[in-house]
C-alpha cells in the first residue's frame, strides 16, 4: 500500500462525523513522498527526534502524528532557526515521511482521540457529540469525584502532572472532554450542563480562576488540566490498535514520545 492510499483510507474512517470543511485542514503530509510503498507505519503523538530515530531504526516508512512537527499549527518552518534546520536534516537522513492526522479523528463520531482516553480510563456512560471540534460530552453511568478522575489519569494513563481546581470532592456525572487545546473550553466550564471539564492545557488566569471562584461561591464546578500529551495520546494509541486490526499488509506500532515536562 502507498502512503497516499493509507491517508485516504484513514480519511474515510472519519466520514461518520458528517460533513466538515477540510479546505484549511492541517492533516497533510509534512515530508516524504506520498507514492512511497509502506511496510511499517509508526504512530505517535509528536514527531520528536527520539521518536523519529526509533521509527527509522524499526524500519518505518511513515510516521503518523497528532500534533505539529515544526512548532506551528500548519508546520510553517521557521527560517534561520538551528533547531528547525537540524530536525529537517534528521528527517532527510532517515527518509521517514511524516503525516499529521488531527482534524479528521476529532470530527469522527465518536471523536477518536476522546474515545481512546475514555476507553483507557475505563469510563462507562453516554457519549454526547459537542458543538466544537474536539469538544465532546460524556454522561457517566456511575458518579465519580473530580479528585477520583484525576487519580485515574495518574494511575491508568501515567499522567504525572495533573492539576485540579474547583470543587474536587463532590460526585459528578456530567463531564466535558476537551482534550488537547480546543476552542470552546471556557464555554463548557461556564455551562450549567457540565460539572467537570477535562482539558490538556489551560489559561490559568481565565479557566483556573473561574473554577476556583465558582467552587468558593458554592457552585459544583471543577477543572482538570491533564497536560497536552496525556490528554490525547490514548487516542493515537487507539488509532494504532485499529490500524493493526484493519491492515494486514503492513506492520503498525505505537511509539511513546513521553511527556514534555519533568519535575525539577
Amino acid at each position: 500500500m502507498k502512503i497516499q492510499t493509507l491517508m485516504q483510507e484513514l480519511f474515510n474512517w472519519c466520514a461518520d462525523g458528517g460533513p466538515h470543511d477540510y479546505s484549511n485542514s492541517c492533516d497533510t503530509l509534512k515530508c516524504g513522498n506520498p507514492e512511497t510503498e509502506i511496510r511499517k507505519v509508526a504512530v505517535s503523538m509528536f514527531a520528536t527526534p527520539e521518536v523519529i530515530r526509533a521509527a527509522a531504526r524499526w524500519g518505518g516508512q511513515l510516521l503518523i502524528v497528532h500534533e505539529p512537527t515544526f512548532y506551528d499549527h500548519y508546520d510553517k518552518h521557521l527560517e534561520h532557526d538551528p533547531v528547525t534546520a537540524a530536525k529537517e536534516q534528521l528527517l532527510r537522513e532517515t527518509g521517514l515521511a511524516v503525516w499529521r492526522y488531527h482534524d479528521h479523528p476529532h470530527v469522527k463520531y465518536k471523536d477518536m482521540i476522546g474515545e481512546g482516553g475514555v476507553r483507557a480510563l475505563g469510563l462507562k456512560g453516554e457519549w454526547i457529540k459537542g458543538s466544537h471540534c474536539a469538544v465532546n460530552r460524556f454522561r457517566l453511568e456511575e458518579p465519580v469525584t473530580p479528585r477520583e478522575l484525576a487519580l485515574r489519569f495518574r494511575d491508568k494513563l501515567h499522567a504525572h502532572h495533573v492539576r485540579i481546581c474547583g470543587a474536587l470532592d463532590f460526585p459528578c456525572r456530567r463531564i466535558s472532554l476537551c482534550f488537547g487545546t480546543p476552542n470552546g473550553v471556557f464555554e463548557e466550564l461556564c455551562s450549567d450542563e457540565i460539572d467537570v471539564v477535562l482539558t490538556g492545557e489551560a489559561c490559568e488566569w481565565k479557566l483556573g480562576e473561574y473554577a476556583r471562584d465558582a467552587a468558593q461561591l458554592g457552585f459544583r464546578k471543577a477543572l482538570l488540566i491533564l497536560g497536552h500529551i496525556p490528554s490525547e495520546r490514548e487516542g493515537m494509541r487507539l488509532l494504532s490498535d485499529l490500524m493493526r486490526e484493519r491492515f494486514k499488509d503492513f506492520e503498525t506500532d505505537y511509539f511513546e514520545c513521553g511527556e514534555v515536562y519533568t519535575h525539577p
